[in-house]
This record gives structure tokens, sequence and C-alpha cells, in this order.
């Protein structure tokens, strides 16, 4: 099990050493989410399928550090405005409920920072203000003709948003002064 676990890590890891021509997603990430925080803005979601579900589990640690931070769609979702910044992936470079989001947000003055494998084609990057790039497999680029895959389809793509996401909140924890104890006060006891 550990050799099989090893592996995967190993696989998830190497997303993170893929020259790329851009900056690298984490700074792009701290650099957005922390100039929202300073200009009061609110943090948005969105992504479809198990892109989506890592991109809620950002948002969850989002709020954790005391950020106004939600999903789309969500039932308490407020408005987005110029001050806010939403947060989107498409990781084979577009969907269209993806587009049609990113154009709500950006018709409302908030800026939209795309994740993506594809930065260079895909009908989403053309809503964004900012792209972070993953250099990851995604479903776009899956070899359907290997036998057994050890991350099939997005995998690879979805298991780096989640290694993504932590370090952006490791790194945020230090940008916005917020310690553990303080993290750990906003946790739900509703459990």
């Amino acid at each position: 099990m550990s050799t099989l676990a090893s592996q995967i890590c190993n696989q998830i890891s190497s997303v993170f050493t893929n020259p790329t021509t851009t900056p690298p997603p984490l700074d792009i990430l701290v650099e957005e989410i922390s100039s929202a925080a300073a200009r009061n803005g609110k943090i948005f979601v969105y992504g479809v399928g198990r892109e989506g579900l890592m991109l809620k589990a950002l948002c969850m640690r989002l709020a954790h550090l005391g950020l106004s931070a939600h999903c789309v769609f969500d039932m308490t979702t407020p408005p987005i405005s110029p001050h806010d910044l939403l947060i989107a992936s498409a990781g084979p470079g577009g969907f269209s409920t993806v587009d049609a989001i990113c154009g709500v947000a950006r018709s409302s003055g908030a800026r939209v920072l795309l994740l993506t494998a594809q930065p260079e084609s895909g009908s989403s990057v053309a809503y964004a203000s900012v792209v972070g790039h993953v250099p990851a497999q995604t479903m776009a680029d899956d070899d359907a003709g290997e036998s057994r895959p050890l991350l099939p389809m997005g995998s690879l793509y979805e298991g780096a948003l989640f290694v993504l996401f932590e370090m952006v909140i490791f790194k945020l924890g230090e940008v916005l002064g917020e310690g553990p104890e303080a993290v750990r006060a906003r946790h739900t006891n509703l459990e």
C-alpha cells in the first residue's frame, strides 16, 4: 500500500516541477487572494466535478483564515462586485458553465483567476483577468489507450489542485498573520 501511495504522491509532486513559461500558480493565487483581502473583497470559487470539490475545500480553508469566501451556487452566496475575486477551474481549458460564471463575474467588474492545464486553448481563458497554469494531465489529454493508468482522466490535475491549495493556505496564513489558534477557532462546532 505504501508503494502505491508513494507512486501517486510522486506523480502529483512532479506537476510542480514541470517547466512552464508563466509564473507559478502558487504565487498567482497568494497574490490575488491577498489583494482581494486587502481591498475587503469577497472570494468566490467555482469548478465542475472533482475540480469543484477541490475548490470547495479551498473555500473552507479561506473561511478558516477569516476571509469572506463563498462557493458559487450555495444558497447563501452573495452577489459578486468589483472588489471581489472569482477563482474558477477549467482543467481541460473550458466548460460552458465555467465560461458563463466567469462572464458574469467579469461583467460585474470582479477579477477572475482561472486555473487550467490548457492556458493556450479553451474557451474559459478568454474570461480570465489572470491565468494560473497547473501543468497536469486532464481528460483533454488522457491517454485512453493506456491499459490501467495510475491516475486516470483528470485525477492528476485534481490531486495537484488539492496540494496547490494546501500550499496556498500555508502561505496565506503567513501573509495574513493568521496563526493556528485563530484558524482553529473559526472551525465549525456543529459537527
